[in-house]
């Protein structure tokens, strides 16, 4: 019988298993989670024949290697890297196809944060409230990738129509980000709108799958009380003591106790996913503040 399975050989910096997330659970104080750039985690399951919400490997930054026990294709999507097979290169954002035993190495981004690797049939680790994703808040689903680790894999789909290579956005040299009036606008002072507009803001090195943190000019508060803890949504843009504004992404807490000045439509959160540290962020207010 074919090992259905994959062994990890190099786990990376920070290697998970995602797949769209755990919805419905917020009230029990459960982020969603799932991949943060969801387009590249799609495309990547559409190269080869899965449904969409299979689970992948979201990786960061410098990559991984993994070994498949059986012939399987595989595609590599979001940011930019080089891929090989047993040390030979191989098309990136293409589905190739890996013999069993076969070393499947996804390289350092030349560009951008997170690589997603995907594998026909899916990475089938056990399901947590109904997803496969890594929680790094929670600590639900599977643990993060380490070498040695195996990882059972679903069998292939019927074949879906033959997919070569299919266009996708690189990473973004300026992050824009759209920003509707949050819940708590009227906590900050008059000028706090165009300061978020006109400020010159970067992305943070303390940025990961929990919030995108930004260095910048700080946001003044008019209101200097204690704010009791609320729920928090995706995209909600809270701002800490330190005035500089936080984006929560996919592993965000479900409440918090620090003012939000705005919500970033999801829409425009893929792109956050692969703003690499240093690179400029620029806040659009949509809408009256």
């Amino acid at each position: 019988m074919t090992d259905r399975a994959l062994s990890v050989v190099r786990s990376g910096a920070l290697t998970s298993v995602q797949d769209e997330g755990r919805y419905g659970h917020a009230h029990l104080g459960v982020p969603r989670s799932g991949a943060l750039d969801l387009p590249a985690s799609r495309l990547a399951n559409r190269l080869v024949g899965n449904a969409m919400g299979a689970a992948v490997l979201e990786t960061t930054l410098n990559g991984c290697a993994v070994r498949p026990r059986c012939p399987v294709t595989v595609a590599v999507t979001g940011a930019p890297c080089p891929v090989t097979v047993d040390g030979r290169p191989v098309a990136w954002g293409a589905p190739v196809r890996v013999p069993s035993g076969a070393v499947v190495e996804v390289g350092a981004a030349t560009c951008g944060v997170r690589s997603y690797l995907a594998f026909a049939g899916g990475v089938t680790v056990e399901p947590v409230l109904g997803s496969r994703s890594t929680d790094l808040l929670s600590g639900l689903g599977p643990a993060l990738l380490r070498d040695g680790a195996v990882l059972p894999l679903g069998s292939p789909s019927p074949p879906y129509p033959p997919l070569d290579a299919a266009p996708a956005p690189g990473p973004p040299q300026e992050l824009v980000l759209r920003v509707l009036p949050g819940p708590r606008a009227d906590w900050f002072t008059a000028d706090a709108p165009a300061v978020l507009a006109g400020g010159r803001y970067r992305v943070s090195s303390a940025s990961n799958r929990i919030g995108l943190r930004t260095e910048g000019p700080a946001l003044v508060r008019a209101v200097k009380g204690e704010l009791p803890s609320e729920g928090m949504v995706l995209g909600a843009v809270q701002v800490p003591p330190d005035g500089r504004p936080v984006v929560f992404l996919a592993d965000h807490p479900t409440t918090g106790g620090y003012p939000v000045i705005g919500v970033v439509p999801e829409s425009d959160l893929a792109a956050a996913a692969q703003a690499a540290p240093g690179t400029p962020v620029r806040f659009v207010p949509v809408g009256r503040f």
